[in-house]
């Protein structure tokens, strides 16, 4: 598998994880917190980076952190303000990710950074304030490998709020706490992460064949390796969710097509969550092909024996009707034309990410 970390100590011969003498320090903390590499792999971000950038440089962390662009091709101004943004700010780097994947572009900024704990952050992502400070003190104090939080999806328009409802809500996601919060404890995997840099080396690095869900492959190896991923719901970063149906599609059929590349790589992390989307998108599949062909078969005055067949349509308007009242009881402090963009909203997310699981090709599975 490509994306095995480079392990030449030489190359980080200058590595810091001390703080610089003489920082002040809350009461409990430790009196030295480690420096921090923040990496943010970044592609046609030209809208959201500048905001992005803004939010990592105002930390307020007293250990010391430097940030680095990993960035991939883009159609828009991304790579020119990237620069411009390390031109005027000695603690920004940017490195170059010539395939634009988000694991390549982990693993060649992991390569430059120079220090101990590794931050990942999305260029979209918004970080509210103290999060590295949270972060690395949570990390220090349960000796976890990684530490991460809620992916706290806040819309803008209308169509965005529905969204971010869904991807928020147990009705969308189901139980994953790193949408829907939840108590701090161990967990399968976390909303962005701050790591260890040493645990990502162990496990070899991300897998850079993964296209989408190398966070959470990573996750499962460090945890293989007997490392801990630990939630806390203390970190909280801001996601702005996807503005159109059209990319919301696209996006959920990515996810479940990658996510059944992992479930079979590692079958044994499959689970009733994991297989609902699929299953619902191929129940209302076979109910409205039953129906169809009851339709046609109607149009064309077959015996009547057959037009049973035409209640293959009461799957899907089972299912539609059973989102919408669900929207309507779980959303119903929402604005009407949010609530009434929910269903459509959760239609997609099921269906797309059930289409993708049920038609990703086995090809694609490479076990390390």
């Amino acid at each position: 598998m490509t994306g095995v970390m480079d392990q030449d100590q030489d190359r980080h011969s200058e590595r810091t994880v001390a703080a610089a003498p003489g920082r002040q320090f809350s009461p409990g903390e430790p009196a030295t917190l480690p420096a921090v590499s923040v990496v943010m792999p970044v592609r046609d971000e030209e809208r959201h980076l500048a905001d992005s950038v803004r939010r990592v440089l105002a930390q307020d962390y007293p250990g010391g952190f430097e940030l680095v662009l990993a960035v991939g091709p883009s159609r828009d101004r991304t790579e020119q303000l990237a620069r411009q943004l390390a031109a005027a700010d000695p603690r920004i780097m940017v490195v170059a990710n010539p395939s634009g994947r988000i694991a390549s572009a982990m693993n060649a900024a992991i390569k430059t950074a120079r220090y101990g704990v590794i931050t990942r952050i999305d260029g979209h992502a918004l970080l509210p304030d103290g999060y590295l400070r949270t972060a690395v003190r949570t990390l220090l104090e349960t000796g976890a490998a990684d530490v991460g939080g809620v992916m706290a999806a806040e819309g803008v328009t209308s169509f965005q709020q529905a969204v971010a409802w869904a991807m928020t809500s147990p009705a969308g996601v189901g139980a994953a706490a790193n949408h829907t919060g939840g108590a701090a404890g161990p967990a399968d995997t976390v909303y962005l992460g701050v790591y260890r840099r040493e645990a990502i080396e162990r496990a070899g690095g991300y897998d850079e064949t993964m296209l989408v869900a190398e966070d959470w492959e990573l996750n499962y190896r460090i945890r293989a390796g007997g490392g801990l991923i630990w939630f806390t719901p203390d970190l909280r970063v801001t996601y702005r969710p996807r503005a159109s149906l059209q990319t919301l599609a696209r996006q959920h059929f990515r996810y479940g097509w990658w996510r059944r590349v992992v479930a079979r790589r590692y079958p044994e992390t499959v689970n009733a969550r994991y297989l609902a989307a699929p299953a619902a998108a191929a129940v209302n599949l076979a109910g409205a092909a039953l129906g169809i062909a009851g339709l046609g078969l109607w149009a064309g005055n077959a015996p009547a024996a057959w037009h049973w067949l035409l209640l293959g349509f009461a799957v899907p308007v089972v299912y539609l009707a059973g989102i919408t009242a669900v929207s309507a009881m779980l959303a119903r402090e929402l604005p009407a034309a949010v609530r009434a963009r929910v269903p459509v909203v959760l239609a997609t997310m099921h269906m797309c990410w059930g289409a993708g699981f049920l038609c990703s090709p086995r090809r694609l599975v490479r076990r390390r």
